[in-house]
């Protein structure tokens, strides 16, 4: 199936879904009744996707905690490691995996460039977290002029606030790497090696990379991105869930926000142990763990939340256009927070604000 065909698929089944609701069907009533609904399929294996950094922590510990497949049950989790959201949008947008811990950007990205269609942000996970390290000798965004910076991937989350703070100072940029400053879309990775041999001279980096430049390469933080904020809260990662399979399977979808929840009530509890399941969970992935400085740096430089703080949305979609890595459009309908507010409700627990962008119901 090509991507014309999937996108017009998927709005013909939120499409008949929207009109399942205005009719208040007893369908609508067992779904909020927290039940399935009759026509909802078995499912038998529910893929998921993260990356492996300390941003993704809540992944990190539901899946190492066996927390969020205790809530699936039945279900069968299976995992997939992403270097970057670009690259797990299109495993989303391909089927490929059902939901996704990803940045706001690459998420707002395929929900505009499919009309609405794609994507839903169902639950907050991550708040801070990302700062512009650089080299010796650069102080101030002036000394930028000339340079060679890297970020993760074109259009993910920490390239987009690259090149808008860096516009904002009157650098230009392009999405080829020309302008004033080169920005060089790199694999973290590899950034901190490159960093190392001289051949870059900083980046706009997730925890923990930014903290390895710093302890491991000696660059120092020229812009923390807290204080691009009001009051030093920004979106650096959200659950994601792709519209189709939400529609199929409520019930999968409501046992993934539950442990999504254990797993930010876990960190909340448990701050002292969060460093050594974070370390493990990590090996786990990549196959080798953080010194205890960088780890601990870095889960210094972040918060947990289920509030994905959506009136930063906004925002977010202006610096895309303006960056050049998306295109203008509707986000209205990005959200669909009714699982999880029900959820923390349930917990005792105040709803998240979905900004007005919400689905209609």
């Amino acid at each position: 199936m090509n991507r014309k065909t999937r996108i017009s698929t998927a709005i013909t089944a939120l499409g008949l879904a929207m009109a399942m609701l205005a009719g208040c069907s007893s369908a609508q009533a067992a779904t909020e009744a927290g039940s399935a609904p009759a026509s909802e399929s078995k499912l038998d294996t529910l893929k998921l996707g993260y990356f492996a950094t300390v941003t993704h922590a809540p992944a990190l510990v539901g899946i190492d905690k066996g927390l969020i497949q205790k809530q699936l049950g039945g279900t069968k989790l299976q995992t997939e490691v992403f270097g970057a959201g670009p690259a797990a949008v299109e495993a989303l947008s391909a089927g490929a995996i059902d939901a996704a811990y990803i940045g706001p950007n690459p998420a707002i990205n395929t929900f505009i460039q499919s009309g609405g269609a794609s994507v839903r942000v169902i639950a907050g996970a991550t708040s801070g977290g990302a700062s512009l390290v650089v080299r010796d000798g650069i102080t101030r965004a002036s000394d930028l002029k000339g340079k060679t910076l890297a970020s993760p991937q074109l259009g993910n989350t920490q390239d987009v606030a690259l090149r808008t703070w860096l516009g904002s100072k009157g650098l230009k940029t392009t999405v080829q790497g020309s302008g004033d400053v080169h920005i060089t879309p790199t694999d973290n990775a590899l950034t901190l090696s490159l960093f190392k041999d001289g051949k870059l001279d900083g980046a706009w980096l997730p925890e923990p990379w930014a903290s390895r430049l710093v302890l491991e390469a000696g660059a120092h933080v020229l812009v923390d991105e807290r204080d691009l904020w009001p009051d030093g809260a920004f979106p650096t990662t959200v659950l994601l869930v792709r519209t189709d399979f939400a529609l199929a399977h409520p019930t999968a979808v409501r046992e993934l926000v539950a442990g999504h929840l254990d797993a930010l009530d876990w960190i909340a509890k448990n701050p002292a142990e969060l460093p050594g399941v974070v370390n493990g969970a990590l090996k786990t992935a990549t196959g080798k763990a953080l010194p205890d400085d960088v780890l601990a740096a870095s889960l210094a430089n972040v918060s947990f939340s289920a509030d994905p703080n959506a009136k930063a949305f906004a925002k977010l979609v202006h610096n895309g256009v303006t960056a050049g890595t998306q295109k203008k459009g509707s986000i209205a309908g990005l959200f669909d927070l009714a699982v999880v507010d029900t959820e923390l409700s349930a917990r005792g627990e105040k709803a998240v604000d979905d900004g007005g962008l919400g689905q209609k119901r």
